[in-house]
């Protein structure tokens, strides 16, 4: 709980980042919500869908931007360092999700290009989803550090899957008789990804051959490297995070006094039995 006597900013602060009390696990599954709400929402539209649908998921769009705009005002404000946060990635990944909304309200004409540059950037507000992976203080409460890992590689391979397929679908479903929703879009991605490699669906113009190639790049990258984390974990399970000041080592046994590398004298609190 917060401190007593704390002013205004410094009790939106705390419960802005809060994951244990009632009210900061409201907030971040509130938040959950409407970052699922608007994947949602962007996946549906790819669809054909009636017009009067289409003004539902329009007007749901409207509703869940408001609510992000909100809380990224609420996040400038309680910030101890402004400028700081503003140029954090998380900060950055929040105005990203906002920008395309109001750029659509605002303008009166808007041509092909620029719509299409919009769409691009509605896909990057899936990211949204990291910052609940950013540490180990979920909206529900503090998980091991190996399961933390676990689940930003899972996020990952989500991120990569999802970016990509959307993407590939802004690029390719006026070129691509073969990319006609999402769902096609993300089909492509699993069989290139996978290496299975099909062949039923292949780009047909430069954008198209370009998400792909970035896609396979970052699976590349981005997969293995949060892979290596994870077995690294699991690899010192049952050792503490206890760094030998010496020489560096960083995970010893529970009951350890030196460091098993260098022989250096290391403290740990730990119950004798």
């Amino acid at each position: 709980m917060p401190k007593k006597h704390k002013s205004f900013r410094e009790t939106l602060r705390f419960y802005l980042i809060d994951c244990k009390t009632p009210l900061g696990k409201f907030i971040d599954g509130f938040i959950m919500l409407l970052n699922l709400l608007i994947v949602g929402v962007f996946v549906l539209e790819t669809y054909p869908l009636p017009e009067t649908f289409r003004d539902v998921l329009w007007e749901i769009e409207l509703v869940v931007v408001a609510f992000f705009i909100l809380e990224y005002i609420a996040r400038i404000y309680a910030a101890k360092n402004r400028i700081k946060h503003v140029l954090d990635i998380y900060s950055i990944i929040d105005l990203v999700a906002i920008i395309p909304t109001i750029i659509t309200l605002l303008a009166f004409e808007v041509n092909l290009g620029f719509l299409l540059l919009l769409r691009v950037f509605r896909v990057f507000r899936v990211l949204r989803f990291l910052r609940f992976v950013q540490d180990q203080n979920f909206f529900f409460g503090r998980i091991r550090i190996h399961l933390l890992r676990v689940s930003r590689l899972l996020l990952t391979i989500f991120l990569i899957f999802f970016v990509g397929s959307g993407l590939f679908f802004q690029v390719e479903n006026v070129h691509n008789p073969g990319i006609n929703n999402f769902g096609d879009a993300f089909y492509f991605t699993v069989v290139t990804l996978t290496t299975v490699g099909f062949g039923d669906i292949t780009p047909v113009s430069g954008g198209g051959k370009a998400v792909t190639v970035l896609m396979i790049l970052s699976g590349i990258i981005l997969i293995p490297w949060q892979a290596s984390r994870v077995i690294k974990e699991w690899l010192h399970i049952g050792k503490r995070r206890i760094v030998c000041p010496k020489c560096g080592l960083s995970y010893h046994d529970k009951d350890a006094s030196h460091c098993k590398a260098c022989g250096h004298i290391i403290y740990q609190e730990y119950d004798g039995d």
